[in-house]
C-alpha cells in the first residue's frame, strides 16, 4: 500500500525488492528472433538508428564511438519506456541509475583527454579571444563547468521522470470520484502523450550531450 506519494519511487518496495530487475525485464522477456526478423518495429528502429548514426558523424569525429552512444540511447530510451508501464518500477527516475551512466562516461573522457591531449585540454579551458585580465576567471569557470557536467546530464534525466510521475501520481490519488475520473480522462492521455514524448527527447538529450562532450576531446 503506497503510503506517501514519494513511495512509488523506493527501489525497495514489495516482499522481494526486485524492482530493479524492471531494467532489463525487456531484454529477459523478449525472443531473440525478434531482433532479427525484419518486422514493423525493427524496421522502426534500425531507420531511427540510421538517423542517430548520421547526426552523431557531423558531431563527434571517432566512428568507434557510435556504437556505445546509440547502446546508451537505446537503455535508457527502454527503462523510460518501462516506467511508463503501470506497476513497473522506474529505474530511470533515480540518481543510482543516471550517475551511474554519466560519471564513468565522463571520468573517461576526461583521463583520455589529460593523459593523450593535454595541451587542448589547457587550450579548452581558455576560449579564444578572452581579454588577459578575464583569463583566471575564464579558467575558474570552465573548470567548474565540467566538473558539474556528469551531474548536470543524471540530475537532468531524474528530475524529468520524477516530475511527470509525480503529476500523474498525484492526479490518480485525488480523483477517486467516477465522474472526476471520467472529467479528466483527456488530461490522463495528454499526460501519458506528454510522458512519451518526454522518454524519447530526454534519452536523446542524454546521448548528444555525451557525444558533444566526446566531441570537444
Amino acid at each position: 500500500m503506497m503510503n506517501n506519494l514519494f513511495s512509488v519511487f523506493d527501489p525497495t518496495t514489495g516482499s522481494l525488492s526486485m524492482n530493479w530487475l524492471s531494467s532489463l525485464i525487456l531484454i529477459i522477456l523478449m525472443p531473440y528472433k525478434m531482433w532479427f526478423m525484419k518486422n514493423k518495429i525493427m524496421i522502426m528502429f534500425n531507420s531511427m538508428i540510421e538517423s542517430l548514426k548520421k547526426e552523431m558523424f557531423m558531431l563527434m569525429p571517432y566512428k568507434g564511438m557510435t556504437l556505445i552512444m546509440i547502446s546508451l540511447f537505446m537503455l535508457i530510451l527502454i527503462n523510460n519506456l518501462m516506467g511508463l508501464v503501470p506497476y513497473v518500477f522506474t529505474s530511470s527516475a533515480h540518481l543510482v541509475f543516471s550517475l551511474t551512466i554519466a560519471l564513468p562516461m565522463w571520468m573517461g573522457f576526461m583521463l583520455f583527454g589529460w593523459i593523450n591531449k593535454t595541451k587542448m585540454m589547457f587550450n579548452h579551458l581558455v576560449p579564444v579571444g578572452t581579454p588577459y585580465i578575464l583569463m583566471p576567471f575564464m579558467v575558474i569557470i570552465e573548470t567548474i563547468s565540467n566538473l558539474i557536467r556528469p551531474g548536470s546530464l543524471a540530475v537532468r534525466l531524474t528530475a524529468n521522470m520524477i516530475a511527470g510521475h509525480l503529476l500523474m501520481s498525484l492526479l490518480g490519488n485525488n480523483t477517486t470520484s467516477t465522474l472526476i475520473l471520467i472529467s479528466t480522462l483527456m488530461i490522463f492521455l495528454f499526460l501519458m502523450m506528454f510522458e512519451l514524448a518526454v522518454a524519447v527527447i530526454q534519452s536523446y538529450v542524454f546521448m548528444t550531450l555525451t557525444t558533444l562532450y566526446s566531441s570537444e576531446i
